[in-house]
């Protein structure tokens, strides 16, 4: 059985695997062992905080095969974008010039500097191990943090955002970085990536251009960047995308990869899931496939179960699901259907 966790410290070893395997993009998942070592802490603390508002907080989880005790995925929220500092992007839009003498109007697009999504939570840090890419199992790992969200609501902004990891090609270059970013940064894409997540986006972002940048002005390939999902990031955007997250108007700094947006109200696993009561048993007639979580904070776990779901009904939990959700009879659980 897999079970989604928060973070522990013994967990380090494993996750330096994880780093290593992951998608160049993916900067908040560092291959080092310091960073990741922070990176964990940070997020026990996290779990232990009592806090009544959304703060630099980091939610870090990981996935378990508890059969064989190997991580295969981790995931990460952050309660607050840019707290201590700016959260920058590249805002995506149509620039409008005009000649009355001429009678000519003209929309440009542009891309721009900024840093609008400072302050609202972001999903991040979502890796799986290929397996178990495409099964209900990459499911559990996403969304299992909308159900946290979900549980916690006061600990995170009203929008959710993420960003999803823009095209590179099979040798780990940016057609959009080395039109853009390298002639700032004269680093390759995958260094400019490292860097990033070994300490801050912030000092990248400061030597980028803080004037429009004409898209036209651009290579082809460059443009053809703009909004593009690397093919092994559209498994995380379908995701997030049935849950109710559109694309905006922003972009990633660094490979002009896609960001995604949705308020709480309107991201299904928070609006859609329903609370129960469990109820032991060892035998299950299953109608369907559900998420199941415990509701818990720093003892929060889910898991992937067959269930029969009745409305204002308990929910019978056999031995095994119980002991991976950690719960008993009469516990709390929060469901919602694959």
């Amino acid at each position: 059985m897999l079970v989604l966790r928060p973070v522990e410290l013994t967990d380090l070893p494993q996750l330096q695997r994880l780093a290593r395997e992951s998608l160049v993009g993916v900067t908040s998942l560092p291959d080092d062992a310091e960073r990741l070592r922070q990176r964990v802490l940070d997020s026990c603390a996290s779990f232990e905080k009592d806090v009544e508002d959304h703060g630099p907080e980091n939610y870090f989880f990981v996935l378990e095969d508890l059969t064989c005790q190997r991580l295969v995925g981790c995931s990460e929220i952050l309660a607050t974008a840019g707290y201590n500092e700016p959260f920058y992007s590249l805002r995506n839009r149509h620039y409008t010039s005009a000649s009355r003498e001429l009678n000519i109007e003209h929309d440009v697009p542009t891309l721009s500097l900024c840093h609008d999504l400072s302050g609202h939570t972001l999903l991040r840090g979502f890796h799986i191990d290929a397996e178990w890419v495409r099964s209900p199992f990459s499911e559990l790992l996403s969304r299992a943090r909308l159900l946290f969200i979900g549980a916690h609501s006061s600990r995170f902004a009203n929008t959710v955002i993420t960003e999803i990891v823009g095209f590179s090609n099979d040798e780990g270059g940016s057609p959009f970085w080395d039109a853009v970013g390298k002639h700032f940064f004269d680093l390759p894409y995958a260094e400019a990536e490292k860097l990033c997540g070994l300490n801050s986006r912030t000092f990248l972002a400061e030597l980028m251009p803080h004037y429009p940048i004409y898209l036209p002005m651009l290579p082809e390939t460059a443009r053809d960047c703009v909004g593009r999902i690397h093919p092994d990031g559209q498994e995380a955007f379908d995701i997030l995308e049935r849950e109710g997250f559109d694309t905006c108007q922003y972009v990633d700094l660094f490979d002009g990869g896609p960001t995604l947006q949705a308020r709480l109200c309107d991201i299904r696993s928070i609006a859609q899931s329903h609370i129960a009561t469990v109820k032991t048993g060892s035998s299950i007639d299953a109608r369907g496939r559900y998420l199941v979580s415990n509701d818990l904070l720093k003892g929060y776990r889910a898991i992937v179960a067959e269930l029969d779901v009745n409305p204002g009904q308990p929910v019978v939990l056999d031995a095994r699901m119980r002991a991976a959700l950690n719960v008993s009879e009469g516990s709390r659980i929060r469901l919602i259907t694959l």
